[in-house]
Parts: structure tokens; C-alpha cells; sequence
């Protein structure tokens, strides 16, 4: 049988770490093992970062409508039980958006509601 030389694979493939690892500080971005095993990290934490990503907006859209709600006297769970009962399709991101660019409709929406 015939020789395989292996040559062209194993650089492909550590070019393809390393350029992963670009923009990483000191031998993380230069030094092969070490930058596997940086890469390896920034991947596992930008999966986890995307689902926290998701939890940490929702909070600020909370935050917002329970601030913008509390000027109309109600709390941010009661204006929820409201938008509910009143089966308004609405989700959080909107009305936050809403309070915050539109004060007058956001206004008129909570006369409608309530």
C-alpha cells in the first residue's frame, strides 16, 4: 500500500482552531493546544450566553413596563392580570417598547384596560 501523507489535514485543521482563536491574548491565539482548548471554552460559553441572552432581555422588559406602570398606580403583576383578562396579544417586548417610544398610546392603552 501506499503512503498517506497527512500533512495537509493536520494543518487545515489547526489553522481552522486558530483562526477561531483569533483576537485571543498571548499564546491562546498562537500556540495550537492551548488554543483548543480556549476555543473550546468561548464556544461552550457563547451556547450558554445565548439562552441567557434571552432570560436577560426579558428581565429589562420587565423592568421597564413595571416602572412605566407604576406612574398609573398599578403594579407590574396586576397591568399583566389586566392585559390577560382583557386577552390582548401582546407580548412583553412590545409593550416595554411601547411605554418607552409611544407614552401617549401606552397611555390610552392602559385607559382601554383598566
Amino acid at each position: 500500500m501506499t503512503r498517506i501523507k497527512r500533512g495537509n489535514v493536520a494543518r487545515k485543521r489547526r489553522k481552522k482552531i486558530l483562526k477561531l482563536a483569533k483576537g485571543f491574548r498571548g499564546s491562546h491565539s498562537k500556540l495550537f493546544r492551548t488554543a483548543k482548548q480556549q476555543v473550546s471554552k468561548a464556544l461552550k460559553y457563547s451556547y450558554i450566553g445565548r439562552k441567557k441572552r434571552k432570560r436577560d432581555y426579558r428581565r429589562l422588559w420587565i423592568i421597564r413596563l413595571n416602572a412605566a406602570v407604576r406612574y398609573y398606580n398599578l403594579s407590574y403583576s396586576q397591568f399583566i392580570y389586566l392585559v390577560k383578562k382583557n386577552n390582548i396579544g401582546l407580548n412583553r417586548k412590545i409593550l416595554a417598547q411601547l411605554a418607552i417610544i409611544d407614552q401617549s398610546a401606552f397611555h390610552f392603552f392602559i385607559g382601554s384596560i383598566s
